[in-house]
Parts: structure tokens; sequence; C-alpha cells
């Protein structure tokens, strides 16, 4: 497969990811830990149908368990920190913080072998932390718990950039391997809803769709398509590509009645938006000079 295929096989992780907090805030009052477990399950075994169907189970034999342990704490840990600050903060807020990722992505591919830190990152940086603390500034106070939703979103930004990043030092670990990250992630969620939840489920048939609409597509394929992107494709055009991504999401919201179409939340996007570009501006200039 070549860069670019890959690169744009990546992309469509990130358009997938545009829907994840209308999904997410249309399948209230599930609780984080639950639906965790209910859209993993759901991705998991969708997966696990095509290694069937293929005959690409054997794929899965011999891949070290510590890989199996990364990939689950990634896909878990992000999830849920995700989906509990969607509970705890405004949505569209609390998905823009969390979708500092692509920018942590194009740092933290800085200081990977060959790469070095630049002026355009630390700028970039500098500008998309001033668009972050622009949507804390104008919500706290709002809505009781935003601040530690804020929190929860930060922390979760840090943790799938962590899971990307690692992903493209195991290059020559099969995407199949998702599959076990995805059923293994469900089954620690389940075991944590029954530990520290209350059951409760979707309302109505919209509120289940939301949830088969999470485990198909934003917690579904997005990571098989993610994985071969980080691992075969430009990592660093993947993580600027990626803003597309909140860009797109704060619009459904907004489209959808789930958040007000304010000039502080235009603001705070460009500044995110534009400090990654900055920041991958840069990191491809690295790239190329000779």
């Amino acid at each position: 497969m070549s860069r670019p295929a890959a690169t744009l096989i990546g992309f469509s992780a990130v358009l997938l990811w545009a829907l994840l907090a209308f999904f997410t805030v249309g399948s209230t009052p599930v609780p984080p830990f639950l639906l965790n477990a209910l859209c993993f399950a759901i991705g998991g075994t969708v997966g696990l149908a095509w290694l069937l169907a293929t005959g690409g189970l054997r794929r899965l034999s011999g891949i070290p368990l510590r890989i199996y342990a990364f990939g689950t704490v990634g896909l878990f840990g992000y999830h849920f920190l995700y989906f509990s600050a969607l509970r705890l903060a405004p949505p569209a807020e609390a998905g823009l913080i969390a979708y500092l990722w692509p920018l942590l992505i194009v740092l933290g591919s800085g200081f990977l072998p060959g790469e070095r830190l630049r002026t355009g990152h630390v700028l970039g940086a500098l500008t998309a932390f001033a668009g972050a603390g622009l949507i804390v500034a104008g919500g706290i106070g709002t809505i009781k718990g935003a601040a530690s939703g804020y929190a929860l979103a930060f922390v979760a930004a840090l943790t799938w950039a962590g899971y990307s990043l690692g992903s493209r030092r195991l290059g020559h670990v099969p995407t199949a391997a998702v599959v076990v990250f995805c059923l293994a992630s469900s089954g620690l969620s389940a075991l944590a809803h029954l530990a520290f939840e209350t059951p409760a489920w979707p309302r109505d048939a919209l509120g289940w769709a939301a949830v088969a609409g999470l485990g198909l597509g934003p917690v579904g394929l997005a990571f098989f398509t993610w994985d071969i992107g980080v691992k075969r494709g430009d990592i660093q055009l993947l993580g600027t590509a990626s803003y597309a991504a909140p860009l797109l999401s704060t619009l459904i919201l907004v489209m959808a009645g789930m958040a007000a179409a304010t000039w502080s939340l235009a603001l705070a996007t460009v500044l995110i938006a534009g400090g990654a570009l900055l920041a991958a501006r840069a990191a491809r200039a690295r790239i190329t000079k000779p």
C-alpha cells in the first residue's frame, strides 16, 4: 500500500469521528462505562466477523500480550475520558479540547528519531492552547462540573496522542489486532460499569440508534482505518487533517441544536485549528529539507 493511499484511508477515520460528539449526546443517559462496553462490543464483533470471513484470524497469533495491553489501554482510556467529559461539560467546548490530540501528535512527532522541535511547533502549541483557554474561560460556571469535564477532555487528548504515536512505532503489528483491542476494551468497560455505575439505558429508538452509530462508525470502523493511516501514511499530515473533525463536529452540534453558534466558539475553533496548521507546517518543512 502506498503512503498517500494509507494517508487517505486514515483520513476516513477523521470523517467518522466528526459524528462522535453528536452520537454521544444522543445516547444520553447511558453512563460512560456502559456506553464504552456497548460500542466496543459492536465494533469488535463486526471486526471479528470480518476476520472470520476473510480467514484473517491467524494474523492474531504471535502478537505479544504487551501489544494487546497497549492498544486496550489506548482505546479504553481515551473513550472513557471522552464520554465522561461530554457528560460534565458543554459538548461543543469539551469536544474541541479533546481534539487537541491532533496538535499533540504533530508536536510529539517532532521528538521521534530524526525529527526536532522547531519554532513553528511552539507557536502552533501556544495558539491552540489560547483557543482552549478561551473555551474554558467562557464555559466555567455555566454548567455544574464543567471544569472537571474540561480536565478530562484534555487528558483524553493526551491519551489518544500517545496511542497514535505509539502505534507508529508498531508498524509491524497487523491492523487485525484492533479487533482484540476493541473486545478487550468492551470487557473492561463492562466490569467497570458493574463496579461503579448504575445502569441507565437509552430512552427510545433514537437513543439505541445513536449507540449503534457509535459502535459501527466512530467507535468501530474508524479504529481500523486510523491504524492503517498512522502506521503506513503521513502521520504529520494526518495530524493536521484531523482538525477537520472538531470543525465538522461543532458544525453538526450547532445544526442539531445541541450547541450555540457563538463568536467565542468560532474564534476558539479558528485558534485551535490554526495552531495545528502552524505546527504541521513546521514539521513538513523539517521533512522536505535535505
